[in-house]
């Protein structure tokens, strides 16, 4: 296909599976030329039907794959097959033939044990571990119970505070409009409800047990985090059950016994739980059907504080998280890698979702962009990202007042740095060049996200 597109870098994915189709997704949002590059050819065809890519049914492994697509003219090469040696050695490859930046996926804990050799050996300049990604986020819910340190997060001037809405009663009730006379020069960017984050539109309510993302200057904010927060406060996280022993169970459990919490994992192969035993210190690994209400409850599950379902299957994951739920347990996190489960989990009242494809995809763009645009990232919960932008010549979104441009649902902007000021935008404000602007965005939007980032005058060709 001969069309003229705005092309901003060229990029070749290696893998054809969901996380490849989900960056490759991402990537078209921002207007980069993508190659995918699998052995699988009716999946290639069913892709070039669905997205605006060049397909290559080769084995990237082959360097002569490698130097027919003139590998050191792309800007990135991304290996993300199902294995991670055929990563590393693709991504050694294509280093080696001049691809300027890559990255691999790399899974495996012995692997990651070694990574920076394996990276400084290789050639590799980033290598992203789905399951340590999300590990990462279920231990700072857990362990420090806000995803934010001590419930605040600073960017220059403007600051954003986390908390429970049952420790500022008065917001209970309220819409968005009505919450700016009890929060003067502050927004709520986001709220997490039922372990969803959503981003509160005009005539949004708060209810009970929501948890609210008040952004704002420093000054008020801190003031507001005086009112909401003991400093420092960590939750009494004592006992953890981890449904599911795989590689996010294991590398959670890992992280959970440094912590000094209890850890039971259960875990339905018995070769794995070998591994587990022995390579886990402190942690009781149980082999057994996690779905197995008798088993659970010889194993005490009423008395955990927390639960997380890590099996390899969405279905038991949300089976488990409810069960889990209905049995009083106060903190329960569900590890889903389907869109179409979010609102059912939201619907169950599980205390957190977590789609290791989304935080995956979004490591990677942060990388792929550099520092050119996205000055800074902090994940919410795991499900969306806030980020500081730099607003360049060329972006749709300058100049136009905010009530005009076409946001999606999951986007907002929260403040803008504007030399020595700080705006906490309305309506009316308009983004100018060179501003500093803090957004928030749900991960699962990160096409529309990188679509309006994406510089509007750039040319090129992608054939």
């Amino acid at each position: 296909m001969d069309q003229k597109r705005n092309i901003e870098m060229k990029v070749v994915i290696v893998g054809a599976g969901k996380l490849g189709m989900k960056v490759a997704d991402a990537l078209l949002g921002g207007d980069h030329a993508v190659t995918i590059i699998d052995t699988d050819d009716q999946l290639l065809q069913k892709i070039s039907s669905h997205l605006d890519v060049m397909t290559i049914n080769a084995n990237a492994k082959e360097t002569k794959t490698l130097k027919r697509i003139n590998i050191s003219s792309y800007d990135y090469l991304i290996a993300v097959t199902g294995n991670d040696e055929t990563n590393i050695v693709i991504a050694s490859f294509a280093k080696k033939l001049g691809c300027n930046k890559v990255i691999a996926r790399v899974r495996d804990p012995e692997h990651m044990q070694q990574i920076n050799f394996i990276k400084d050996t290789m050639g590799i300049d980033h290598i992203v571990n789905p399951d340590q990604g999300i590990t990462v986020e279920i231990y700072k819910y857990l362990a420090e119970k806000y995803s934010l340190s001590n419930g605040i997060f600073s960017s220059g001037k403007v600051s954003l505070v986390e908390f429970d809405v049952e420790k500022y009663k008065q917001l209970i009730g309220l819409t968005m409009q009505e919450t700016t006379k009890i929060l003067p020069e502050m927004l709520v960017v986001a709220v997490s409800r039922n372990g969803k984050v959503i981003i509160p539109r005009g005539g949004f309510v708060i209810q009970e047990d929501d948890v609210l993302y008040v952004i704002g200057k420093k000054g008020p904010i801190q003031k507001l985090n005086a009112k909401v927060h003991e400093r420092g406060k960590y939750t009494d996280l004592q006992k953890v059950m981890i449904m599911g022993g795989g590689k996010t169970g294991f590398y959670l459990a890992e992280m959970l016994e440094e912590f000094g919490a209890a850890v039971k994992i259960i875990e339905a192969d018995k070769e794995r739980c070998h591994y587990l035993s022995t390579h886990l210190e402190d942690t009781m690994v149980l082999h057994g059907d996690a779905t197995d209400l008798t088993l659970l409850e010889e194993e005490n599950i009423d008395m955990m504080d927390a639960v997380v379902t890590a099996t390899g299957f969405d279905e038991d994951n949300l089976l488990l998280a409810l069960t889990a739920k209905q049995r009083g347990i106060e903190d329960v996190i569900a590890k889903v890698s389907r869109e179409s489960y979010v609102e059912i989990i939201s619907a169950m009242g599980v205390d957190m979702a977590l789609n290791p494809l989304d935080i995956t995809t979004t490591n990677i763009m942060r990388f792929v962009q550099g520092s050119k645009k996205v000055l800074s990232s902090q994940l919410i919960q795991g499900q969306a990202e806030l980020m500081e932008i730099i607003a360049t010549a060329n972006m749709d979104i300058l100049e136009t007042p905010l009530k005009e441009l076409d946001l999606p649902d999951g986007v907002i902007f929260a403040a803008i740095h504007r030399g020595n000021d700080v705006i906490i935008p309305n309506g009316d404000t308009e983004i100018l060049e060179d501003d500093r602007v803090i957004m928030l965005s749900l991960l699962s939007d990160i096409y529309e996200t990188e679509q309006l980032l994406k510089d509007s005058t750039r040319r090129g060709i992608f054939k």
